[in-house]
């Protein structure tokens, strides 16, 4: 069985890895632009809605990730007679990922 805190890599190509990254900037950019808006006293609506596009923008990123994961990571544990673990691990994601 795998210990939670061991921490695992991916092999995620260069331009995927850059993709990621640059979503993830974009991301961090509209977040301060949030942090601004409350600053200058912006309307809670307009906020509201650059929250709402974040948590989207976020949530693709993260079925991009699940997609790799799956096609990949669970894929090759599959191969390698891991399958059942592999599986259960993804289950948990998903779990964790669909909470509201």
């Amino acid at each position: 069985m795998t210990n939670s805190i061991e921490h695992k890599t991916t092999h995620r190509s260069n331009n995927d890895k850059e993709k990621l990254l640059n979503r993830l900037k974009r991301i961090e950019g509209q977040v301060r632009g949030i942090q601004k808006m409350v600053e200058d006293d912006r309307y809670c609506v307009d906020i509201l809605t650059q929250i709402s596009a974040i948590n989207a923008a976020m949530k693709r990123v993260g079925l991009q990730l699940l997609e790799n994961h799956t096609h990949h990571c669970v894929s090759d544990a599959i191969k390698d007679g891991d399958g059942q673990e592999a599986i259960r691990e993804l289950m948990d994601v998903f779990e964790r990922f669909t909470k509201s």
